[in-house]
């Protein structure tokens, strides 16, 4: 059986749609499994061992150019790719126009299924002009978690249960030669910047937690992605006992960053999540989303903290270090 998965961005939803990658292959092992995603997750996907081929997907890079003659040469050979194997079955997990006119340039077989959502989740960016391209619609819960929702429409398309814990099947990120960067000791992630303010944590609490690494002789390392997270991260380690703010990291350093720590404290964002995919002890904070939406609720490894707009307090993640740690030895 061939399948392709429609799932193109974003970071955090490109993670959470893998489970359904280990899903199927646990009901029909020897399923062939091709990805279109953005080119900037491309790497990215690859780490699951699962997925046999991944094609790239530029929309964001093409429409600055739409009518020069390389991007259309791009936009060209995308179409032949994708149009290269006849597929069984292919999924949209993501529910837009756009992602619904990819999965109609796939060739499917006679009698092959393409299959999505037949409405969006509360919140999300669904688009109901997606359902055109299906030939089998599948419902979800409007308040369905980001992971079961791309498991569920596999699940619906091939005919089996969802009924096992999330399995990322993420495999490690390669170097030939490890980052300069990287520690040769245990450290600390704190994943403080994310695209809306509100989502934030407060300054003063990533500085108090700060402490209870340096209790712990973990060394806190800060990531940032843009301007303006540089100069917040930067503000925050002259203030913090033992702290170091990261290059800027390319995806897979990034992803090394994440799967390597020995605890990550992160926000609602996409490396956070990342950590947690790789079931690493991991402390999610909710300040201004829901948590249902995007939990980690496949390991005891991950403890969730906070709702869309009541913040976990310091104490709350002191006492999930302790509960992800044990307690710590004071430094003498």
């Amino acid at each position: 059986m061939k399948i392709l998965i429609v799932r193109v961005s974003s970071l955090g939803d490109v993670v959470h749609n893998m489970p359904m990658v280990a899903d199927i292959l646990r009901h029909y092992p020897d399923a062939q499994i091709d990805w279109v995603v953005e080119e900037a997750y491309v790497n990215l996907v690859r780490l699951n061992k699962g997925v046999r081929h991944v094609i790239p997907y530029a929309l964001r890079r093409w429409r600055k150019s739409l009518f020069a003659p390389a991007t259309r040469t791009e936009m060209g050979e995308f179409h032949r790719r994708i149009r290269k194997e006849e597929y069984d079955v292919v999924f949209d997990t993501q529910g837009l126009l756009k992602t619904g006119i990819v999965m109609r340039m796939a060739r499917v077989v006679v009698n092959g299924q393409r299959v999505g959502l037949a409405n969006g989740t509360e919140g999300s960016g669904y688009e109901g002009a997606s359902r055109i391209f299906h030939t089998k619609s599948v419902p979800v819960d409007v308040r369905t978690h980001a992971v079961l929702r791309g498991r569920l429409v596999a699940a619906a398309g091939l005919g089996y249960r969802v009924d096992t814990p999330a399995d990322f099947m993420l495999q490690s990120p390669h170097f030939d030669v490890l980052p300069a960067w990287l520690p040769d000791r245990p450290y600390a992630a704190f994943f403080h910047g994310t695209a809306r303010a509100s989502k934030q944590w407060a300054p003063d609490n990533w500085i108090q937690v700060s402490r209870l690494m340096a209790e712990r002789h973990l060394p806190v390392l800060l990531a940032w992605g843009n301007d303006a997270e540089h100069e917040a991260a930067k503000a925050l380690a002259a203030q913090m006992p033992d702290a170091k703010v990261l290059p800027k990291l390319p995806m897979m350093e990034a992803v090394l960053f994440a799967q390597r720590a020995a605890l990550a404290i992160g926000v609602d964002t996409g490396l956070t999540h990342i950590a947690a995919a790789y079931n690493r002890p991991t402390i999610e904070l909710y300040c201004d989303s829901p948590r249902w939406k995007t939990e980690g609720n496949w390991s005891s490894n991950i403890i969730n903290l906070g709702d869309q707009g009541t913040p976990p307090s310091v104490p709350d993640v002191s006492t999930a270090i302790t509960s992800l740690l044990g307690r710590a030895n004071a430094r003498r």
